[in-house]
């Protein structure tokens, strides 16, 4: 693409060098991945800032440089007020706005997004669509799965995969959508066709530092649905109506709302609902009548969790016996209420729940069926919001008859820093610390009795531990094997 013509798309820029009979093969933003003939874009970051940079990146093949700053370089450089969203803007437009050529679902919320957006993507390729995955766990594309470093990647990730999403002819893309990649605008110029919110509750408060600014970054995906309604290209709201933020966000959006919940009215309600130890059944009344839903996954969440996958592909246009046929056989996600069965006495649970609200949703569905006492090994991630802490631990020994509290992801912190943060003030005395993750899961299941319980919470999915700089190899399932043997 020529240069000249790429820049021109954007508001605001200087340059006082030709950029008439350059052409653009690559746009980057790490200048170790540059080829010949590429536009690199200096982002500055929470630690590194890409203006440091640009000499390396002309040595690796950059021909033209966007920055916020005049830099000393041989070729040229286009400066913008903002590089962050000239590079959104770039992204779009080099790629050609690929996300208008497929239908993409957004899903937001505290917990739940990675369930929903799989059960989502579930539905749709029961009913012989080709999908698309971007979360937490990994992106996946027609069955074929890649890396990802952040739950939303950032603009220029997106908008290349994106792109790759129309070459493979896909059909939808749903993608979780974080509070962080909204309020950074990681998702700027993505054509959302349905937004759905699943819940909120205290998290990431060390970089929103107050729940309204949590909830606005939050409101991002409604608002940015557009304020047009296009018959030909119908957007949906989609809003879990038993949460006390409902409202704001319904105010938030133009487009029409559907929602979702047990206790309130909604288009989507679960009434008659069951929780029963291998899984729930509820009637699901939809607008365009009562389906009954029988599910293996466990607990109320799961309840919320079904509802919101049901009502986005509704609005997807997905048949309603197409949904039913998935709510009732999918076997959900791993490390997301996951038992891990190895012919011991007792049970054994992996949950990702790093939340006070998600901590408390799976000990709470656990307590309703558990015959024996609940064990639980729990932590909290260093450089994270520390407010959190105490809650967690409170929670945990509210709960369940035993706490281990031991390390997450100390990251740059200390582990013990991480516990004594967490028992501050804490008046209960059905716990222990044990700072080795290993150490306390294997605690936990050998002092685990026959009709007992053991929830390892926190990581889930996660097949690392970060201590310090460093990413080691570790599996709260392997683990739990290891020590079930």
């Amino acid at each position: 693409m020529n240069a000249k013509e790429l820049i021109e798309n954007l508001p605001d820029y200087q340059c006082q060098q030709n950029l008439d009979m350059i052409n653009i093969e690559h746009i980057e933003m790490d200048h170790r991945l540059l080829k010949k003939d590429s536009l690199f874009v200096c982002i500055k970051g929470y630690t590194v800032d890409g203006h440091q940079f640009a000499e390396a990146a002309v040595d690796n093949g950059a021909t033209v440089i966007v920055a916020e700053k005049e830099l000393d370089v041989s070729v040229p450089v286009v400066i913008v007020p903002d590089t962050s969203r000239a590079l959104a803007h770039l992204a779009n437009i080099f790629y050609d706005h690929s996300s208008c050529k497929l239908k993409v679902i957004g899903v937001t919320g505290t917990n739940g997004k990675t369930s929903v957006t799989h059960i989502i993507d579930e539905i749709h390729q029961y009913a012989k669509q080709k999908t698309a995955l971007i979360g937490t766990i990994q992106m996946m594309i027609d069955g074929e799965s890649h890396p990802v470093k952040n739950t939303t990647p950032d603009a220029l990730f997106l908008q290349k995969n994106l792109h790759q999403m129309v070459e493979k002819k896909i059909d939808v893309a749903t993608m979780e959508v974080s509070s962080h990649a909204l309020d950074l605008g990681r998702v700027h110029g993505v054509d959302f066709d349905i937004a759905v919110f699943t819940n909120l509750s205290q998290d990431h408060l060390d970089y929103h530092q107050t729940m309204e600014n949590y909830l606005y970054a939050k409101s991002l995906l409604f608002s940015q649905l557009g304020n047009t309604l296009k018959h030909e290209k119908p957007k949906y709201a989609v809003i879990n109506q038993d949460d006390e933020h409902a409202g704001f966000l319904n105010r938030a959006t133009a487009q029409p709302v559907l929602t979702y919940g047990v206790q309130n009215k909604a288009s989507f309600q679960a009434v008659n609902v069951e929780l029963m130890a291998n899984g729930v059944s509820f009637i699901m009344k939809t607008p365009k009548g009562n389906v009954p839903i029988k599910s293996k996954l466990m607990g109320m969440f799961s309840v919320y969790n079904l509802l919101a996958a049901a009502t986005a592909a509704y609005a997807s246009g997905i048949e309603l016996d197409i949904i039913q046929h998935v709510l009732n056989n999918t076997s959900g996600v791993k490390g997301r209420f996951q038992p891990v069965e190895h012919k011991q006495d007792f049970g054994v649970i992996i949950d990702y729940a790093h939340t006070p609200d998600s901590l408390e949703n799976v000990l709470s569905t656990i307590k309703r069926f558990c015959a024996g006492d609940i064990r639980v090994v729990v932590g909290c991630g260093g450089d994270r919001d520390r407010r959190k802490r105490p809650l967690m631990a409170e929670v945990a020994c509210q709960y369940a008859d035993q706490a281990i509290f031991t390390s997450d992801n100390p990251r740059s912190e200390s582990p013990q820093a991480i516990i004594d943060d967490m028992v501050e003030g804490l008046k209960h005395n059905n716990y222990q610390t044990i700072l080795d993750r290993e150490e306390a899961i294997k605690q936990a299941i050998e002092q685990a009795n026959d009709k007992d319980v053991v929830l390892i919470a926190g990581k889930g999915h996660e097949t690392y531990q970060i201590v310090g700089d460093k990413v080691l190899d570790f599996d709260d399932e392997q683990v739990a094997i290891k020590y079930l043997n």
